[in-house]
């Protein structure tokens, strides 16, 4: 028989004002084996927990169950008084009366029912509870970053600073991300590559990195300490370990008729290419879609030009496992395209750029050496529009419906770079809100208002029609004074919003992560946990996780590094002990589990078992408890039902769905 132990959270007003907290604990009385029940103002405080432990003492408890907020809140919290107290701690069980039922209810009467049947569903499951013991599973000390912006970069240096070793995997051909094509940062506008390229150089030299560029994540299997990871390293056609990084090959390419990606495809680069003068490696790749040599067998330039025999056509895309402790997704973002807003003519007029182009124009590596002229012409502008919230804070579905966050900040950027350098240019920007959040954020704007002359207008621009001048008109409304405006300008720029990489979506399938609406990678919980993912041992970084400007970024790096660094210093890990388990007898080795289990965790074993007197020979599946992680998929597909989940057993959630149903 068990002695169970009700404790009610009054969370303040939180629960206590949509439920009769006190009747919810008198209701636990009436319930079999319930021999103590109580309430209280906060269960999670020390007082509450003291209260837990010393009934666990002098009651001889035998399972517990609190009604208070979400498992996900403070499950691991009363299990470590319980433990305190000398309860295995899987003999807890929390009854969520907060999210789901004080805050979903407005009437007191309806809460406080409802509070009680999800009561007597936690006293029904905790009296088939059984003790659990975690085992230990040895931590692999080394640790995966995906992606090589300035996320994954700080990432990387602040884990192999501690001392421990770390991976770099990048799918393009050199480290330093969005960061690397920008001119200037805010608030400060101080260049950006005099700030990244060191941590580049850093990166590169460091003992305890390895870098992975032009490479991909291809599989993940395992769980938290002990991630096995397939990398695929595509060809780039170099012998690396020969590489000078002289150019020479670059120079005599013939092939020039590609668009420049690292210069937003405003200029043209060559078949066998370094993307920009900084790059890391600082080592040419060749794109074999555009190389003459792929495509017709002939040329080979390349190769003749290069002094120190580098450049092999033969060389194959090589395949790489590692296992790794920790993983952290640093995927970063990309700006949505823009090409479905034709009302803003950005497809059939090169004078229509976006904020990322503009960068480029702007910067003194562009494709324009920094200046700044118009695409269409290379003459020098003499009016500029910019157009904020270009996909931000939409309803359509070719819009997103949230704010983008660094779009105010860097229009602001990029209008008081203009008016410093090219003070005859006249500046307009058209608004929905101007946003500005950070640290000097505001002060920074109202400079470009106040100090460089920004004309800020309070409005939208329903249209840009090209003249056939050259120049553009644009039709927007000022909604602070009512008035339909025509502006001619020269140049539109487009502030777009940004969105996560493509690549995202593959990762978090390959890591089992989640992800919201928007895939944007989900965190554990938005104030606890803000750079976990609900899977142990994967961790967000930067713009995977929602949009961010660059110290936001850097911040939450530094986070996910502390994290990773804490996972990493463990010497073993306890395993979740709520784990599946097959019954012998009633298992036909049928698969079905094995196929659906996420992290390989089931095997098949041919036994010799004892049934109803009789013994047989069967393959039976046969789960390997330190490699699962409890998420209950084969349960649900087992045909014979010989798959169980310990601590949700198909007795326990029927004794739950009996106890509400009575």
């Amino acid at each position: 028989m068990q002695k169970i132990g009700v404790f009610v959270c009054w969370c303040g007003s939180n629960i206590a004002a949509t439920v009769d907290v006190s009747k919810v604990a008198e209701a636990a009385k009436e319930e079999p084996d319930v021999v103590f029940a109580s309430d209280y103002s906060y269960m999670c405080s020390e007082a509450g927990q003291l209260m837990i432990q010393n009934a666990i003492k002098e009651k001889g408890l035998t399972g517990i169950v609190v009604c208070s907020c979400s498992p996900r809140m403070h499950e691991a919290t009363f299990r470590k008084a319980a433990q305190a107290a000398g309860l295995n701690p899987y003999m807890v069980e929390i009854a969520n009366i907060r999210e789901q039922c004080s805050w979903i209810h407005k009437e007191k009467e309806e809460g406080t029912k409802k509070a009680i049947l999800l009561a007597k569903a936690a006293i029904a499951k905790v009296r088939f509870n059984e003790p659990l013991t975690a085992g230990e599973t040895p931590v692999t000390k080394r640790a995966l970053v995906i992606g090589g912006g300035i996320a994954g970069i700080q990432t990387a240096l602040d884990i192999a600073d501690a001392g421990f070793e770390v991976d770099i995997v990048e799918k393009s051909p050199t480290i330093g991300g969005k960061m690397a094509r920008l001119d200037k940062t805010f608030p400060t506008l101080d260049c950006a590559a005099c700030i990244l390229t060191p941590k580049m150089v850093d990166a590169a030299a460091h003992e305890k990195i390895r870098l992975f560029t032009y490479s991909e994540v291809e599989k993940v299997k395992g769980f938290v300490g002990n991630f096995t990871v397939d990398i695929r390293k595509k060809a780039r056609s170099i012998l690396e370990e020969k590489c000078t990084g002289c150019g020479a090959c670059t120079e005599k390419c013939p092939s020039r008729k590609t668009g420049n990606e690292f210069n937003e495809r405003l200029d043209n680069r060559t078949a066998i290419y370094i993307p920009f003068a900084q790059a890391i490696p600082n080592i040419p790749t060749i794109d074999r879609e555009a190389c003459i040599h792929f495509k017709t067998g002939k040329c080979g330039i390349c190769q003749k030009a290069c002094g120190v025999g580098a450049i092999d056509f033969d060389q194959q895309d090589e395949r790489i496992t590692r296992k790794y402790g920790a993983i952290v997704a640093a995927t970063g973002f990309q700006p949505i395209s823009v090409e479905r807003f034709d009302e803003f003519q950005y497809s059939k007029s090169p004078d229509v750029i976006t904020s990322l182009e503009l960068e480029r124009l702007m910067n003194a590596a562009g494709p324009t050496k920094g200046e700044l002229v118009k695409p269409s012409s290379r003459r020098h502008p003499n009016d500029m529009v910019f157009i904020q919230c270009v996909g931000s804070r939409g309803e359509s579905c070719r819009e997103k419906s949230y704010c983008s966050k660094i779009c105010c900040m860097y229009t602001a950027k990029h209008a008081m770079m203009i008016r410093d350098k090219y003070p005859d240019i006249n500046v307009h920007v058209f608004y929905i809100d101007v946003r500005t959040p950070g640290k000097n954020f505001d002060e920074f704007y109202r400079r470009a208002v106040e100090d460089y002359g920004v004309d800020y207008r309070k409005g939208m621009v329903g249209k840009v029609m090209e003249q056939k001048d050259g120049k553009l008109l644009v039709q927007a409304s000022d909604l602070l004074t009512g008035e339909q405006l025509l502006l001619h300008t020269d140049m539109v720029v487009l502030a777009t919003a940004i969105e996560p990489d493509k690549s995202a979506r593959a990762l978090a399938t390959m890591l089992t992560a989640s992800m919201d609406t928007n895939d944007f990678f989900t965190e554990a919980h938005p104030k606890l946990r803000p750079v976990e993912s609900p899977t142990a041992g994967v961790f967000l970084s930067g713009t995977c996780q929602g949009p961010k400007d660059i110290p936001e970024t850097v911040a939450q790096a530094g986070a996910a590094a502390a994290k990773v660094i804490g996972l990493l210093s463990r010497k073993k890990l306890l395993n979740n002990p709520q784990v599946a388990k097959a019954e012998e007898r009633l298992c036909s080795g049928c698969s079905g589990c094995s196929k659906v289990c996420p992290y390989g965790a089931i095997d098949y074993e041919v036994r010799e078992i004892w049934d109803h007197g009789v013994r047989q020979t069967r393959r039976i599946a046969v789960v390997n408890e330190a490699v699962c992680q409890g998420c209950g998929a084969c349960t649900v597909t087992c045909p014979s039902g010989a798959m169980d989940l310990k601590g949700f057993t198909a007795k326990q959630i029927m004794a739950e769905v009996d106890a509400i149903c009575r």
